[in-house]
C-alpha cells in the first residue's frame, strides 16, 4: 500500500518560515520523481516545485529564491523549504511521487498539509 504523509504545516507571521515534509512508503522511492503542489480556496491546485531522480529541481516563478525543494532517498522523504512566506503562499499543500513505468505515469498524492500565513 503506497503511503505520503505530510507534515509541517502551520500557522505563521508573514516573512516566517516552514518546513514541509512528505514521508513515502509503498514505492521505489529513489525511481519517483517528486512535488510540491497547493490548492488555496477556490483555486485549482498548482505545482509548487518539482525534483526529478537525479535532483533536478523547478519552482514555479513566484517562489523561485524561497522555496527549496529537496529529496532523501535513504529516508524516502522530500522536503519543501519555504522562507520570507507571504499570505498569498496560504493553502493546502500536497506532496506527489510519480513514476514511469510501462509507458504511463504511476501518481500517488499525500493527503495534504494546511499552511497558513498571516498578514
Amino acid at each position: 500500500q503506497v503511503q505520503l504523509v505530510e507534515s509541517g504545516g502551520g500557522l505563521v507571521q508573514a516573512g516566517g518560515s516552514l518546513r514541509l515534509s512528505c514521508a513515502a512508503s509503498g514505492i521505489i522511492f529513489n525511481l519517483n520523481a517528486l512535488g510540491w503542489y497547493r490548492q488555496a480556496p477556490g483555486k485549482q491546485r498548482e505545482v509548487v516545485a518539482t525534483i526529478t531522480t537525479r535532483e533536478t529541481a523547478e519552482y514555479t516563478d513566484s517562489v523561485k529564491g524561497r522555496f527549496t525543494i529537496s529529496r532523501d532517498n535513504a529516508k524516502a522523504t522530500v522536503f519543501l523549504e519555504m522562507n520570507n512566506l507571504k499570505p498569498e503562499d496560504t493553502a493546502v499543500y500536497f506532496c506527489c511521487a510519480a513514476q514511469w513505468i510501462d509507458g504511463k505515469w504511476n501518481i500517488h498524492w499525500g493527503q495534504g498539509t494546511q499552511v497558513t500565513v498571516s498578514s
